[in-house]
């Protein structure tokens, strides 16, 4: 009987074992099935690091071109708030979570933090006083990010203004709240390792990884989770919804993903967030674009485009292929929302134009934009709830907000803009409109 309830233990330990290992997935480089050696093992040189151009650049400029590349700026800045202050809101179905202050005041910031402090809060979670953070700060990707890089980061952050500021505090329902529970959550999902390069990749290549997985941690925001809310990488780069948008397929699938864009497509919309025939950056990755991808050197782009177009293919069902051009005549066309069409005639055609092609701005163009192609119409509502501002090589160009109208009128105009200028029209409804405001 013994023997008995030992071998029912030993197969249950197994299958637990073996479901968390399921569900924990592959790393976000297996998929090139080639070998990961240590960083010192590499052998065509050091993939990390800042750009061989800066190869003479100080401390604090490395400093400030990892923190810009890390994009910590845009969730540490709450809207109107001082750079790095925190109280940045994360709006979730289980609350509302807010960002620290990691300027260098000792007393509300990161001031008393160590060497040794911080890296356990960049690659492992865990604040200085032991509390678990949230993976709403993305330790889960900065942990491949090198010790070298997280200390430059950490001393440009120190060479700042300290700012007093203490965000406000977190409003997660439980057991959201529970701290303490996410050390188990780590335990399976953080693999709390640095980056080490694939022998079988070049140099480009492995430079684009470590900007593209450790740094800018694209797969926090384009990679599906899973059950245990990681990332899942057996569906690398396929789109998720993220914070009311949607953060669209970049891998290489031909008919919703990037492998129909040219390299100089990809490296375009990255910086400067533009690319023509497949639309703006708006949301979250417009602000990557401005705060983050813009500051980096051409070869770092190349470099990411490189990596970004060797990922696997995913397809997203819910997406259709592009459209083209819709008649210049207002005429002609969708017709059976009047509503929709009463609000572009009024709001929207002066700059964007009744083909969608716009003689204001490429970056208005509609023809052939993802957001214009998404059945969900999620980005496209979302934009004219909030507008938006993008900072162009030609200086700053803006869409105002139009959030005064009604929810009615922006789904309205929202199924008018996607049936007439995309694939597929929406079927948006002013409840959903009202539940994205409740995401802004």
């Amino acid at each position: 009987m013994k023997q008995l309830i030992g071998a029912i233990i030993i197969i249950g330990g197994i299958v637990a074992l073996g479901a968390v290992w399921y569900v924990r997935g592959p790393g976000p480089l297996a998929f090139t099935g080639g070998k990961s050696v240590a960083l010192a093992d590499y052998k065509d040189g050091d993939p990390t690091g800042v750009p061989a151009s800066m190869g003479q650049a100080s401390l604090l400029e490395r400093g400030k071109y990892l923190t810009e590349a890390a994009d910590c700026g845009v969730c540490h800045t709450a809207p109107g708030g001082k750079e790095y202050a925190g109280g940045f809101a994360f709006k979730m179905p289980f609350g509302t979570m807010y960002s620290t202050n990691i300027t260098p005041d000792k007393e509300t910031g990161i001031g008393k933090y160590t060497d040794k402090e911080f890296l356990d809060a960049m690659h492992r979670g865990v604040r200085r006083d032991g509390a678990r953070l949230y993976p709403a700060m993305p330790y889960t990707s900065y942990t491949y990010i090198t010790d070298a890089d997280a200390l430059a980061i950490k001393a440009y952050l120190f060479s700042l203004a300290p700012v007093r500021a203490v965000p406000p505090e977190n409003t997660l329902l439980f057991p959201f709240n529970q701290r303490w529970a996410m050390m188990f959550w780590s335990a399976v999902f953080n693999r709390d390792t640095r980056f080490q390069p694939d022998s079988s990749q070049s140099l480009k290549w492995n430079r684009g990884a470590y900007l593209a997985e450790a740094l800018a941690h694209c797969g926090e925001c384009h990679t599906p989770r899973n059950i245990g809310f990681a990332l899942d990488n057996r569906k690398k780069f396929a789109g998720a919804p993220v914070g009311g948008w949607r953060a669209f397929n970049i891998s290489s699938d031909k008919a919703t993903g990037l492998g129909s864009w040219t390299d100089e497509d990809i490296a375009s919309y990255l910086s400067p967030g533009h690319a023509p025939g497949h639309g703006t950056a708006s949301g979250a990755m417009g602000e990557a674009v401005d705060h983050s991808f813009s500051k980096m050197t051409q070869a770092d782009i190349e470099a990411m485009v490189a990596f970004v177009r060797s990922v696997p293919p995913s397809t997203t069902l819910e997406l259709p292929s592009r459209s083209a051009p819709a008649s210049a005549s207002h005429k002609d066309g969708v017709t059976a929302n009047l509503l929709g069409k009463k609000v572009f005639e009024g709001a929207c055609a002066s700059c964007h134009g009744w083909t969608g092609e716009s003689a204001v701005s490429s970056f208005a163009t509609l023809t052939g934009s993802a957001a214009v192609n998404d059945p969900s119409a999620t980005n496209v509502a979302q934009v004219v709830i909030g507008g938006t501002r993008r900072l162009t090589p030609a200086g700053a160009l803006s869409m105002p907000s139009f959030g005064a109208f009604s929810d009615d009128e922006i789904a309205a105009v929202a199924n008018y803009v996607t049936a007439r200028f995309g694939a597929k029209g929406s079927s948006l409804t002013a409840q959903d409109v009202a539940n994205l405001r409740t995401q802004n």
